[in-house]
């Protein structure tokens, strides 16, 4: 391998959930001596007023950030702009960029990228291997985004086609594997690595010595926490509709740390409920993690049912490696379910269940040793399977597996 060539719309020093994965790898696997190089955007994912420079080295990693229009998610004509402008440069960038024997792997952001990245790899006889985080067009199918235009067939197509192209399909859980076993993929080219969290940064921290819990005067209150992205992919009415009947409790607080599409409507909710146990922070620094993902008691964790093998929440390795329990609402046969049944480390909820999940909050609330035990449970779970070292030595043996001459494969 020459070298190894990430392309994603965010990198370092954004903070969103894939840029910090993608660094993650990035930074580990320029330590081991591979040549890196990532092709990236230069905006961040939540200030549209910074320009981060076209050329960087960071870490070991050769960073190139191409130009393309910000006109934000706020609207689907400016959406669509802006992927295709970073389209054309990542298409010109990859093209000027790989040369025979390197490696490619790409995200999913924007969506189809993948197509761009088959097309140059087909020319210059490189490897590929598409790193999913979600399957597009399905979300958009399911959300019922307007403006495809009868288009889905056609954009499914060329997906499939980029992930036949490559060499390996990795994905980020079994439900996703399944979708694209059901779409005719090679299950031999298909390999799970779920996402990770980084368990020598993130550890449990006693709710007494937690300093952004005394910060934020939580006191001994029972903080049910949701943190990171409120985006419109996890369902929110059914924790409003919880925490409307705790609302005459005093020691039940819901914390809810991050920013996303639905937190403005969550926050006008509250008001409008005249709900006393919600509070909102906004996103912590990343040298802050550790700390904020301690201050709750128990997480939450959303995600709508049409979504499920679709995307998969990397809310819940954080989560794990704090040593904390986490409540799943959506579908009861999904990904984190199976994850928090496997562990013995959480409870899942039904969509529309909100009594139920107050019953759960309840309860706990009233039982804090069960919910330290739950969380140790989380913790244990965590090291055997999601720390960052797993992750790490599953990617160096995909790695391994592109470069080694054929005849030497089992």
């Amino acid at each position: 391998m020459t070298k190894l060539i990430f392309t994603n719309r965010f990198f370092y020093p954004d903070h969103s959930a894939t840029s910090q994965l993608l660094s993650d790898l990035a930074f580990y696997l320029a330590k081991t001596g591979i040549a890196v190089h990532v092709i990236t955007s230069r905006q961040v994912h939540d200030d549209p007023n910074v320009t981060l420079p076209s050329q960087d080295f960071v870490h070991g990693v050769q960073v190139t950030r191409l130009w393309a229009t910000q006109f934000g998610r706020q609207n689907l004509p400016g959406r669509t702009l802006d992927y295709l402008t970073f389209y054309l440069s990542a298409a010109w960038s990859l093209f000027t960029l790989v040369k025979s024997g390197d490696v490619v792997v790409v995200k999913t952001d924007p969506p189809l990228i993948s197509v761009v990245a088959t097309v140059v790899v087909k020319i210059h006889r490189a490897k590929l291997i598409n790193w999913i985080q979600d399957l597009f067009p399905e979300v958009a199918r399911a959300f019922g985004v307007g403006g495809l235009n009868g288009l889905e067939g056609l954009l499914q197509s060329l997906r499939n086609w980029s992930l036949r192209a490559a060499y390996k399909n990795v994905v980020i859980g079994d439900g996703m594997a399944g979708k694209l076993t059901e779409e005719g993929i090679e299950p031999n080219t298909i390999q799970v690595i779920h996402n990770w969290a980084d368990g020598s940064g993130i550890r449990p921290v006693d709710r007494e010595k937690n300093d952004l819990r005394k910060a934020w005067n939580l006191g001994n209150r029972f903080v049910v926490g949701y943190s990171g992205n409120m985006g419109r992919v996890h369902e929110f009415g059914t924790i409003l509709d919880a925490a409307e009947r705790l609302n005459p409790l005093a020691n039940v607080l819901f914390l809810f740390i991050g920013d996303g599409a639905q937190r403005h409507r969550l926050e006008e909710e509250t008001r409008r409920r005249g709900l006393r146990n919600m509070m909102f922070k906004a996103y912590q620094p990343r040298e802050l993690l550790g700390l904020s993902l301690t201050v709750p008691d128990i997480h939450l964790i959303s995600l709508e049912p049409s979504m499920e093998g679709l995307i998969v929440p990397s809310k819940f390795y954080g989560i794990a490696a704090a040593g904390r329990p986490t409540i799943f609402i959506g579908s009861k046969n999904g990904e984190i379910p199976r994850i928090l049944e496997q562990g013995q480390c959480g409870f899942s909820v039904k969509k529309g269940q909100a009594e139920e999940l107050s019953h759960v909050i309840r309860d706990l609330a009233d039982h804090l040793d069960r919910c330290v035990s739950l969380g140790e449970r989380a913790r244990t779970l965590f090291d055997q399977r999601f720390d960052m070292r797993h992750a790490m030595s599953a990617w160096e043996a995909v790695l391994d597996g592109v470069t080694r001459p054929v005849s030497a494969r089992p």
